[in-house]
C-alpha cells in the first residue's frame, strides 16, 4: 500500500483447505474501510467461474466438451463457415479462432442479454481455423455463458449462484453488479486518485468479466480450486480445467506459468484483480484493488506472496505508477510549452520561408503534425500494444488517462503550431501580393504619364 499508493486492496491467502489470511486495506470511493468483505469486480478472473459452470454441466451430460458449439447452442452462427467447427473445449482454451480483430465488438457491447449477444455475432468472422491458434477474446467466455443457460435452462447468473457460489458458501458473490453492488473504483491521473463509475464495456451478467465478489468469498473458491474443501466437480474435471492446451499454456480460465502455478488476472476500467493457485506448495492467493491505472500492482503483490510461500525474499515494489505518470505530466507540460513557443515564433518561422514553393515548405510542417497523426490513430495503436484487443475512445479516458492527456496535449500543440505557421505564411503572402500590386500600379501610373 505504501509503495504503490493505491486507495484500497483486499487480499486472501489459503493453504491446506483453510483461509490463513484475509484482510482489507485502505478505503472505497465512499470513504468506508476496505475489508475482506468489501465487494469488488474481478473482471476476467470471472472466466475461471464460467469454466467451472460449464464443467458441472459436462459431468451431468448436458454439454459435450469436444462437440461443436453450434450443435449445442441454437442461435449461434457466423458469416464464417469455419465457426460451425468450434468446440466447447476450444472456447474455454481460447483457441476457437474468435478474435477482437474480426468480431464486431461494438455490436456485441450493445447486447442486452446473452441470447442477444450470441445473435450479434452473425456477421462476424474468425481470425484463424478453430484449434490452430491461441487468441485471448472475451467472446469465447460470453458464448460459454450462453451455452450454460441453454444447457441448464436457467439464466447464467442464477446457475452460478445455485451451482457454484451457493455450494461453496460464497454468499457475497454474483455475476451482476445489480445483485452485489461494488462501490465505484478509482483512476489515477498524474498521481491523483479520482473516483469514477465503471465504464460499460462488458455484458453485465456475462461470462467473461461480470463477477463481483469479496476476498472472503475468493478464499472459498481458491480452496476448491486447490482440490480441497467441498468439490464442485470430480478431480479429473478439475485437472482438465488446469491442463494447458497443446497450443498455449492456458487451460480453462487459468493460465499456467513456469513452475506450474495457475494464474489469471482481471483488468477493468476501475478495478484490477488476480488469483493464483500453486500445486507445488498448496497455497492459493487472490489480490483485488478498487483502482486501475497504467500500472497494475495486484500481480506484483501476488508474486510477492508466492515468493513468501516458497521461502524466498519478494522483490520490493517501487513507485512505478508515480514515476511513470510524473514523466507523462512533464511531457504534457513540455508539449504545451513548445506549442506556445511555436505559436509565438510562427511569424519568424514563416518569414524565413516566405517566397519558397509549397513543396519545399510542406515537409517542414510534418514534424509538428506527427502528434496529430498519433492522436488520430491512438485507439488502433493501443490495440496493437494490447495484442489486437479492441480499444475505444471512451476506454482511453479511464486507466490510460495520463497517457491520453499527454497524447492530446502534444497533438493540440502540434496542430496549434501548424495553424499559426500557416496563418503567418498567409499573412506574409498577402502583404507581398499587396506590395506587388502597388508596385505594378506605380509602374502603370508612370507609363501613363509619359508623352505619346
Amino acid at each position: 500500500m505504501e509503495a504503490t499508493g493505491v486507495p484500497g486492496l483486499s487480499v486472501v491467502v489459503t493453504h491446506g483447505g483453510k483461509v490463513v489470511h484475509a484482510a482489507g486495506y485502505g478505503h472505497d470511493s465512499e470513504g468506508r474501510p476496505v475489508t475482506e468483505d468489501t465487494p469488488m469486480r474481478v473482471a476476467s478472473v470471472s472466466k475461471s467461474f464460467t469454466a467451472m459452470a460449464v464443467m458441472t454441466l459436462v459431468e451431468r451430460g448436458k454439454i459435450e466438451l469436444d462437440s461443436p458449439v453450434a450443435a449445442q447452442l441454437p442461435g449461434f452462427a457466423m458469416a464464417d463457415p469455419r465457426a460451425a467447427r468450434i468446440t466447447v473445449r476450444q472456447l474455454l482454451n481460447q483457441t476457437s479462432g474468435l478474435s477482437d480483430t474480426t468480431v464486431d465488438i461494438a455490436a456485441t457491447e450493445e447486447a442486452t442479454s446473452l441470447a442477444h449477444y450470441t445473435a450479434r455475432l452473425a456477421g462476424s468472422r474468425l481470425a484463424a481455423d478453430p484449434g490452430t491458434r491461441y487468441e485471448y477474446c472475451n467472446v469465447n467466455y460470453d458464448l460459454a455463458a450462453r451455452l450454460v443457460e441453454v444447457a441448464s435452462g436457467r439464466p447464467f447468473g442464477d446457475y452460478l449462484r445455485d451451482k457454484v457460489f451457493g455450494p461453496l458458501g460464497m454468499t457475497t458473490s454474483a455475476v451482476s453488479a445489480q445483485v452485489v453492488r461494488p462501490a465505484d473504483g478509482y483512476n489515477s491521473l498524474f498521481g491523483a486518485w479520482l473516483p469514477r463509475p465503471e465504464l460499460d464495456g462488458f455484458l453485465d451478467g456475462g461470462g467473461s468479466g461480470g463477477v463481483v465478489t469479496t476476498a472472503a468469498d475468493m478464499g472459498k473458491w481458491l480452496i476448491t480450486q486447490s482440490g480441497d474443501g467441498r468439490p464442485l466437480v470430480k478431480r479429473e474435471s478439475l485437472e482438465t480445467m488446469h491442463q494447458p492446451s497443446k497450443i498455449r499454456p492456458y487451460g480453462m480460465g487459468w493460465g499456467i506459468e513456469d513452475g506450474g502455478q495457475l494464474v489469471h488476472s482481471g483488468n477493468l476500467f476501475t478495478y484490477n484483480a488476480v488469483e493464483a493457485v500453486s500445486p507445488k506448495t498448496g497455497y492459493g492467493f487472490a489480490v483485488m484493488a478498487n483502482s486501475a491505472s497504467l500500472y497494475d500492482p495486484t500481480y506484483d503483490i501476488m508474486r510477492g506472496l508466492t515468493a513468501l510461500s516458497e521461502g524466498r525474499q519478494p522483490e520490493a515494489l517501487g513507485s512505478d505508477r508515480q514515476l511513470f505518470e510524473a514523466v507523462l505530466a512533464a511531457l504534457a507540460l513540455l508539449a504545451a510549452g513548445l506549442g506556445v513557443l511555436g505559436g509565438v515564433r510562427a511569424r519568424r518561422w514563416a518569414a524565413r520561408r516566405s517566397g519558397r514553393p509549397w513543396w519545399r515548405i510542406a515537409p517542414r510542417m510534418v514534424p509538428a503534425l506527427v502528434p496529430v497523426a498519433v492522436l488520430a490513430c491512438y485507439p488502433d495503436l493501443v490495440s496493437v500494444l494490447m495484442n489486437g484487443r479492441t480499444v475505444t475512445w471512451a476506454q482511453l479516458t479511464y486507466f490510460p488517462a495520463p497517457l491520453s492527456v499527454t497524447v492530446l496535449a502534444a497533438a493540440l500543440a502540434g496542430l496549434g503550431v501548424t495553424i499559426a505557421r500557416l496563418g503567418a505564411l498567409r499573412n506574409l503572402t498577402r502583404r507581398a501580393n499587396r506590395r506587388h500590386r502597388r508596385a505594378a500600379e506605380r509602374r502603370g501610373d508612370a507609363l501613363r504619364r509619359q508623352p505619346v
